[in-house]
């Protein structure tokens, strides 16, 4: 009788630490903590939703969250996030030098920090950088602008101006200086002139990426300096500045077979900017498949998670003012008419329909 007692004993233990096991597995997957900049551009609700769907896919609980660039409302959904016990969290920061003691909390508390897409500045409790080749980004929209103007060839000399993105977000200084890399021969030599006299990212930075402010400045910009003058090239380092510019050159009779749009690049391959290329107006967006960046952010937090060192590929680059961020950079893609389908659609991120 006491045999058959404790047979059954163990085996009700047994029974409750096979139940146990997958609970403790359960709450070591999450919750992850997202925190996003704004749902005002297509680019970053893709991101949250790529994110969502891989943790899930993967038996991650998730909290995404966004913050409509608002700084202070990005700093109070952080602090809530740390609040309830993230085990990890992942930040595309609106501005990245303002989250030094939010992060310092969550260090307390053990939380792993990964920074998405967007460098966070000046902090040393940020664990990992995911993000792009940026300064490839630049490289790529400026030699649009050198083979869509034939400036190898030797023509010109073309009028250019130049915009840059957000000056609070790191991004944008990789990718002014990965065009500037290509373009400055070009420069130096008189090919291409700058008739605004306006460069560097203190004089053609956008400050939130915003497309009004990028329009407002191309209207004043061909008020002042085109009067009688054609501008060939306008360097746009996002789709929704391009937009904005391609708004304004329309404007004052851009687009037309007397006044062709001159070369205007762009970034993120947005479904609108796709559609003015296939029109004739932007030449060119870069394209980066934020499915891939949600994988390698995956990949990162469950290498953490599992107490294993995550795959990187960069530990020179990304210098935070306190430490060099180890980083996993992926690849952009220049993207045109000539292979907008094999690229956009081939690959699934598109639907044909969305564009047509």
């Amino acid at each position: 009788m006491k045999r058959t007692i404790l047979k059954a004993l163990l085996a009700t233990a047994a029974i409750g630490a096979l139940g146990l096991a997958p609970l403790a597995h359960a709450q070591d997957k999450g919750p992850i903590a997202i925190s996003m900049p704004t749902k005002s551009s297509a680019r970053w609700i893709a991101d949250g939703a790529n994110m969502v769907k891989y943790f899930k896919e993967k038996g991650y609980k998730t909290d995404l969250q966004y913050a409509e660039d608002d700084i202070p409302n990005q700093l109070a959904q952080i602090e809530n996030m740390v609040t309830k016990g993230a085990k990890v969290l992942v930040i595309a920061a609106i501005d990245g030098t303002t989250l030094s003691d939010v992060l310092q909390k969550a260090a307390d508390k053990g939380i792993k920090v990964i920074a998405y897409d967007r460098l966070i500045k000046g902090s040393k409790n940020v664990d990992y950088y995911a993000t792009f080749d940026n300064f490839q980004v630049g490289v790529l929209q400026a030699q649009s602008i050198e083979k869509m103007l034939k400036l190898k060839e030797g023509k010109g000399p073309f009028n250019i101006e130049l915009f840059g993105g957000s000056p609070d977000d790191n991004n944008a200084f990789f990718f002014y200086d990965g065009a500037i890399s290509v373009l400055k021969p070009y420069l130096d030599s008189g090919k291409l002139v700058v008739r605004s006299k306006q460069l560097g990212m203190a004089k053609v930075g956008t400050l939130r990426w915003d497309g009004a402010v990028a329009q407002a400045r191309m209207d004043n910009l061909l008020s002042a300096y085109y009067g009688n003058a054609r501008v060939d090239a306008v360097l746009s380092p996002y789709d929704g500045l391009s937009i904005g510019i391609l708004s304004s050159l329309k404007g004052v009779g851009y687009g037309t077979p007397k006044q062709p749009m001159p070369v205007v690049t762009g970034q993120d391959a947005e479904v609108p900017s796709v559609k003015s290329m296939l029109r004739g107006e932007q030449s060119s967006t870069v394209f980066k498949d934020t499915r891939e960046l949600a994988k390698v952010t995956g990949a990162m937090i469950d290498a953490m998670l599992s107490g294993r060192k995550p795959e990187i590929n960069d530990t020179k680059t990304y210098n935070n003012g306190v430490k060099i961020v180890p980083s996993y950079l992926l690849k952009p893609v220049s993207v045109d008419v000539s292979n907008w389908k094999e690229v956009l659609i081939g690959s699934g991120y598109y639907k044909e329909s969305q564009i047509k």
